[in-house]
């Protein structure tokens, strides 16, 4: 038998950085973005795994140190910008990478507003939301998406499942109203890499928030396809949504053993098993 390395990759994952933007006098504005970013590099390395020759290897502890300078040397706004940023810089600047991933978690920060005012550098956290952002660039060009993860949204009614396969297998009544609860995670194909990430991100998240909420539900899969045309309708700058929406399940307690009739008012929150829902739409 033989045996031939025929795709390759490394890079650096989890690098956390937090940038402060302190604005002039007399705003005294500072603007806070905390990211953790992962970086795979693909190109000429072979021989580092067949001779152990890493003459062309760009060490994991430079590719995490060249997200600290950059972010000093830059300015940018978003997350989509900076990995954009970094992607093209370790393409453009090592001839043996041929192509780079960077891929951009931002935690969410909400400035802390006292008497209906902003205060100039004081946030709170506490969300799991995050906003994500993943540039590539190689020999085909530069292409760019946008997303978000931990988007937790639940609501209590207006949630309808029947008429499902019936065998021998199933358990799981017909409900005319259910809790509906799920985590979002979401992702965004730009058209262009010059597209305002910030407008997008802005007009998106919305409107997946708003047509969960009034959309009458027959199933996930109905409500992420309309989740999913909501963000073509609300943003110009992209062309594809990739949606993932895990049906976080809400079990009647039985309350017979203690008296009780269940009036859809005690339940057991669950997180898994989970029902995986997946869907694309694109625009046609």
């Amino acid at each position: 038998m033989t045996a031939t390395l025929t795709a390759n990759s490394y890079g650096k994952s989890r690098v956390r950085l937090t940038k402060v933007v302190r604005h002039p006098a007399p705003s005294q504005r500072h603007d806070v973005y905390e990211f953790t970013v992962d970086i795979a590099l693909a190109g000429d390395f072979a021989d580092s795994y067949t001779a152990g020759n890493n003459t062309k290897v760009v060490a994991t502890d430079s590719q995490k140190n060249t997200v600290y300078v950059l972010a000093r040397e830059n300015d940018f706004d978003s997350p989509d910008a900076f990995a954009k940023l970094l992607a093209t810089h370790f393409v453009d600047t090592y001839p043996q990478v041929t192509g780079a991933d960077v891929r951009v978690h931002q935690t969410l920060l909400t400035r802390v507003a006292l008497e209906g005012k902003p205060h100039p550098y004081a946030f709170v956290g506490g969300s799991n939301e995050a906003r994500t952002a993943h540039c590539r660039v190689d020999a085909s060009g530069t292409r760019c998406s946008g997303g978000i993860s931990g988007l937790v949204v639940l609501k209590s009614a207006g949630s309808v499942f029947v008429d499902f396969v019936d065998d021998r297998f199933r358990t799981l009544p017909d409900t005319t109203e259910r809790i509906f609860a799920t985590t979002v995670e979401a992702n965004w194909r730009f058209t262009s890499v010059e597209a305002d990430f910030n407008a997008c991100y802005k007009a998106v998240r919305p409107v997946f928030i708003e047509v969960f909420a009034e959309h009458h539900s027959l199933a996930v899969q109905q409500t992420l396809l309309e989740m999913g045309k909501a963000a073509l309708d609300a943003s110009d700058a992209i062309d594809q949504v990739d949606l993932e929406m895990p049906n976080q399940h809400r079990v009647p307690f039985d309350l017979k053993p203690f008296g009780y009739e269940n009036d859809a008012s005690i339940f057991v929150t669950t997180d898994e098993p989970a029902g995986q829902i997946r869907g694309t739409v694109e625009r046609t």
